[in-house]
């Protein structure tokens, strides 16, 4: 059934992963504007290049800056031009383009094979290609023919795509009010007024379902995707269970940031998968849905199992295993069963409220089939690149 909230992509040629850019980094000079900045040419904007950033914007990839160019001068040209709020973290000043894509990925929480990054001169993607070979590169001559490509296309297209940026934009004021705040870190936690939502999974929910298995890989207890099929018919059967788990705070909502999937048994349940958005890492909010599947498996006269694959990227999912207490019953490779003891305490939350659609409502403790995705319209290609004159220094940050 198609909605305005969703469109699906084609599927993906084999061997070619979907969706796999989160953000782009973009160069300034002759990439995104035509000329070098500090020799004083006129850098007008590349209307074709704006136009790409827009419609990769509007389904879901983030954007952000890499340049060598003087930072004050370079955000003055970027706020006269109406691009400022495109750009989340940028990186402007003249260390290494490496070194600048690898903190906007860590300020993002996002893997560097989730990077794509875009400039003009041979020596930069060089330079990155040798330091961070995980990062995709794309030479800016090239650009109308790159994002036609599997890697920038999600097989979905949702609501909380079409709001990604805003929503990192908002979790950057939250980082902004967590360090000027002077209590600890619970008592920060608390002053957020969080508001947890677990419910069955229902259709409209499922294509955000998928995205987040295709996206979450640090706190992804298996690294398995689920397809939008294989979602809607796991939800209707009596012997599975299908959460979601959705997130605001006195900031705004974080959007669907969580998921769950059990099968039910007579004597134990199991946990097939449960995820987090990284988004939501810090907020210690994973274990508030690992106890409310624990508590369904013990009202219905079961232990809860969970199965754990390690992948190399889920090690904080495993220590969260850990500190909820589940123990190691099997394994066989990197796959291993786990299973939580059935008399373990499960202590809520201090500072979440939670609520478990449709009727439940827990107050914090004071103890303690879709249209095929549109294309951008083609993209003239920028004019031969000229010699950057940018300084090619390679000092430390």
């Amino acid at each position: 059934m198609t909605t305005e909230a969703t469109v699906r992509a084609p599927e993906a040629p084999d061997g070619r992963r979907r969706g796999r850019v989160k953000c782009v980094v973009w160069d300034l000079d002759h990439t995104l504007w035509n000329g070098v900045l500090l020799e004083g040419d006129p850098c007008d904007v590349r209307p074709e290049v704006v136009e790409v950033i827009r419609h990769l914007d509007s389904i879901g990839i983030l954007h952000s800056i890499a340049s060598k160019n003087d930072p004050a001068v370079a955000h003055q040209r970027l706020a006269e031009l109406g691009l400022t709020d495109l750009f989340l973290h940028p990186q402007i000043g003249w260390h290494p383009k490496s070194e600048s894509i690898q903190r906007i990925a860590t300020s993002l929480n996002i893997g560097l094979d989730a990077v794509a990054f875009v400039d003009d001169q041979p020596f930069e993607l060089a330079e990155v290609a040798y330091a961070l070979p995980q990062v995709l590169r794309v030479d800016v001559a090239d650009l109308a023919d790159a994002v036609r490509q599997p890697e920038f296309q999600p097989r979905f297209i949702t609501d909380e795509s079409r709001t990604r940026r805003e929503m990192y934009r908002t979790q950057i004021v939250r980082e902004d009010a967590e360090r000027e705040f002077t209590g600890t870190n619970e008592d920060f936690l608390r002053s957020l007024d969080m508001v947890f939502t677990i419910a069955r999974a229902e259709r409209e929910h499922l294509q955000r379902a998928e995205e987040l298995t295709i996206r979450t890989n640090q706190l992804n207890s298996t690294g398995r995707t689920y397809s939008y099929d294989e979602l809607d018919a796991i939800r209707v059967r009596d012997d599975h269970l299908l959460l979601v788990a959705s997130l605001t705070d006195a900031f705004g909502s974080y959007g669907t940031i969580g998921l769950a999937l059990v099968e039910k048994g007579e004597t134990h349940w199991s946990l097939r998968l449960l995820l987090m958005s990284c988004r939501v890492v810090s907020r210690g909010v994973g274990m508030v849905l690992l106890n409310h599947v624990t508590q369904l498996a013990r009202d219905a006269g079961a232990t809860l199992r969970a199965d754990l694959v390690e992948t190399g990227r889920n090690r904080m999912m495993q220590v969260t295993y850990a500190f909820a207490g589940f123990q190691e019953i099997a394994r066989e490779g990197d796959r291993l069963v786990l299973e939580r003891a059935p008399d373990l305490p499960l202590p809520p939350a201090s500072y979440v409220r939670l609520i478990t659609e449709p009727t439940e409502v827990t107050e914090p403790s004071e103890v303690t089939e879709p249209s095929e995705v549109t294309e951008p319209s083609e993209v003239t290609e920028p004019t031969e690149p000229s010699e950057s004159s940018e300084p090619s220094g390679t000092g430390a940050p």
